[in-house]
């Protein structure tokens, strides 16, 4: 009478969290066995032969053919694919300058159909949104100031697959708090999770919680770049400050609830692709902390990448993305980074270049 009911899923990253349940004798001992009888998990049944494995999947990428095995009985469980996660992330995006002008006469869609598809393949798709998003309020004094319309943001999600935005930038509260409060609800009415801004501190500095293959991943964000005003404080919206104290006991929370902890910076000097002391005191603040992923923007230029210690990842620069850009701030890219249970297994640059504001990918840079 050994049967299964829920089969396991199709894919987990290493180490990603799983169950497989169905029915057996009443109280039997079971196995789930992998290829080559590699031993899974270990159950046994209830009173009323009720089971339910819980279990990870191996470290090691590939294909295995899940087996339960109760006595001389078996059942087949279905086909686990093991494989890294992927992460895509992006640098700068707005819909300021000709940025809007453009979308409102060739459509939303209009800067993203040459990156689209790859950035779509991956599992997780993030980037900064650099602007804000809101029919209500007026600019700010100060230089440059980014504005688009919630319509300008359909095409992330549902064309260029984009999970989660961070808005912890020096243009989200352009137009004011109101129309950052917009911003904030227009990503999420968009099927997009906000991090990085929200009605108070506590909402700005809350992670975006995802999970894919199995496991949870955490994504924080947080701005250095700071004009008045803009910051949360505990009764006003706006973005996470960059803080080295918040941040620690952010990452630790997150941790808490995820496998990996992603941060996204807005840091740095304009047109400076290295990165300065300020920003590594940031990243250490993250990386000390149990964060595997930093990820920034704001100098405009693409910045290296770098692996602190083992399984992590630190970009100090994207770069622009669909953003008005020449010269040196033409050159950018999308990060491709793979994910397992215990943090970076690889990363690699997929090199773009901005055409106006439209980002092609390239074989070079």
């Amino acid at each position: 009478m050994l049967r299964v009911d829920t089969n396991a899923p199709s894919w987990l990253a290493p180490g990603g969290a799983a169950s497989v349940g169905g029915f057996a004798g009443s109280n039997e001992p079971l196995r789930l066995v992998g290829a080559e009888g590699v031993l899974m998990a270990r159950t046994r049944s209830g009173p009323l032969g009720r089971y339910v494995f819980r279990f990870r999947a191996p470290a090691r990428a590939g294909r295995y053919e899940l087996r339960v095995l109760a006595g001389a009985a078996q059942a087949s469980a279905g086909t686990l694919v093991v494989r890294p996660l992927e992460l895509a992330a992006v640098g700068d995006i707005t819909f300021g300058e000709q940025v809007g002008p453009a979308i409102a006469a060739y459509g939303a869609a209009y800067p993203w159909t040459a990156v689209a598809s790859r950035l779509r393949s991956a599992d997780i798709t993030v980037g900064n949104l650099e602007s804000a998003v809101s029919t209500r309020g007026s600019a700010q004094e100060k230089e440059f100031t980014f504005r688009g319309p919630p319509s300008a943001l359909k095409p992330l999600a549902r064309l260029a697959g984009f999970d989660a935005l961070t808005l912890a930038n020096n243009h989200s509260g352009d137009f004011g708090p109101q129309a950052a409060l917009d911003t904030v609800r227009s990503v999420r009415a968009a099927g997009m999770i906000p991090f990085g801004a929200g009605a108070n501190s506590f909402q700005a500095r809350r992670p975006a919680l995802l999970e894919r293959g199995g496991l949870k991943v955490a994504l924080l964000g947080y701005s250095d770049i700071n004009p008045l005003g803009f910051n949360a404080a505990s009764a006003s919206p706006g973005t996470a400050r960059a803080d080295t104290a918040a941040i620690a006991a952010d990452v630790h929370a997150a941790r808490r609830h995820a496998d990996l902890v992603v941060c996204f910076f807005h840091w740095g000097v304009e047109r400076r692709a290295e990165p300065d002391g300020r920003q590594q005191q940031l990243a250490a603040a993250c990386l000390n902390s149990g964060a595997q992923v930093v990820l920034s923007a704001h100098p405009h230029v693409l910045g290296p990448l770098t692996a602190p210690r083992p399984h992590t990842v630190v970009s100090w620069s994207l770069g622009n993305f669909v953003f008005p850009s020449s010269g040196a701030a033409a050159r950018t890219g999308i990060l491709q980074v793979r994910l397992a249970k215990n943090g970076v297994r690889g990363y690699r640059l997929l090199p773009a270049l901005i055409n106006g504001f439209r980002p092609q990918l390239t074989s070079s840079l």
